[in-house]
């Protein structure tokens, strides 16, 4: 059983973070942030991919404009991404913002981060405090040679004293590099450091296929030993695939409630089907259906109808036909090109069957 870290409660907006509260699913978009109406489209496909909360870049005072007009109309609350520019984190906090994000190393004097600061207060929006390997501080950098695991850590932690200073606690810290080994080590040492909450994901992670595999090692292993409040995962690609790969992990650690899983097998010669084809296919058939189910797809009878049973609805292949369970009884032997159709009605019936 997971045990997760207990750390503070902070709320953006009106989603909880931290505490006994859900891990927060979030991404980020890639549209021009001036385009209000592109905008606003890709944070609604977020929102109905999964997140909870949304970044948006706010790379200048046109942007900081079109920001509060997507606030307006959002239907999550909003983060403004923030580097270099101090003001910008003001203009987007006075344009709605539920948090910024800003950088140790690109952000300036304490006296532009005390102005953020101040900021925030008037308008009880939270701050995150973004370490990343790759823009260090200078000092902290000079001192450690590399982004090592100590040199991220430190570089949040000087900040938390000037953040106390100021009498803010609505931080959230994260720490991050685009090697795994260190994201994974900077996390557990400041887990043991901090009780603050911990937005955890690999950056810069890559591309949707290698990017996944690391997203899903380095936040999958930080979550299974119950560090992290808010995830994001960081893919090159459409972000509604970073939601759709985070909301997973989410759910393989039963952080999320499942919606309609399908299990299958790897398939081997013994498999008599184009097993592979047909998951594909009916995972593409129940893309967006809400509701929970535990269904299997399987290609033998090595495993098949054992999993089948195991599952709420499963199909098992043989020559031509497939074996329809449902709750662990057949019910039909089904011609193989009906047998997702017929297997696609039955999920529609028993999530329906839960909702009555």
């Amino acid at each position: 059983m997971m045990v997760r870290q207990q750390t503070k409660l902070v709320t953006v907006g009106d989603v909880p973070i931290g505490a006994n509260s859900p891990v927060a699913l979030q991404s980020m978009t890639n549209t021009d942030t001036r385009d209000v109406q592109a905008t606003l489209r890709q944070v609604q496909q977020l929102v109905d991919a999964g997140c909870d909360l949304v970044r948006i870049s706010v790379p200048d005072a046109e942007a900081v404009a079109a920001f509060g007009q997507i606030v307006e109309a959002a239907p999550c609350p909003l983060i403004a991404d923030v580097h270099f520019d101090y003001r910008l984190a003001i203009g987007a906090l006075e344009q709605g913002a539920s948090k910024v994000r800003i950088n140790p190393g690109n952000i300036g004097d304490w006296e532009r981060v005390a102005a953020i600061i101040a900021a925030a207060k008037e308008r009880e929006a939270a701050i995150r405090i973004g370490v990343n390997g790759g823009s260090l501080p200078k000092h902290i950098l000079a001192k450690y040679e590399r982004p090592t695991v100590e040199a991220l850590v430190e570089a949040g932690l000087e900040y938390l004293e000037q953040f106390l200073a100021a009498d803010f606690e609505k931080i959230v810290f994260s720490f991050k590099s685009s090697d795994v080994p260190t994201t994974i080590q900077a996390y557990r040492l400041a887990a043991s450091k901090l009780d603050w909450p911990l937005h955890i994901g690999v950056t810069e992670a890559g591309t949707t296929w290698r990017g996944t595999i690391h997203s899903c090692v380095g936040i999958g292993a930080l979550l299974a030993e119950g560090i992290g409040d808010t995830i994001r995962v960081s893919l090159t690609t459409d972000p509604v695939q970073e939601a759709k790969v985070g909301l997973e992990i989410l759910r393989s650690l039963s952080l999320r409630p499942s919606g309609i899983s399908v299990t299958s097998c790897p398939t081997c010669a013994r498999t008599p089907e184009n097993l592979i084809a047909l998951a594909e296919r009916f995972e593409q058939m129940i893309a967006g259906l809400a509701g929970q189910a535990r269904v299997a797809i399987m290609g033998c009878a090595v495993n098949g109808p054992g999993e089948a049973r195991e599952a709420d609805l499963g199909l098992a292949l043989g020559p031509g036909k497939a074996l329809l369970f449902v709750r662990g009884e057949i019910v039909e032997a089904i011609p193989i090109e009906r047998a997702l159709e017929r297997l696609y009605t039955e999920v529609i019936r028993f999530i329906n069957a839960k909702k009555d």
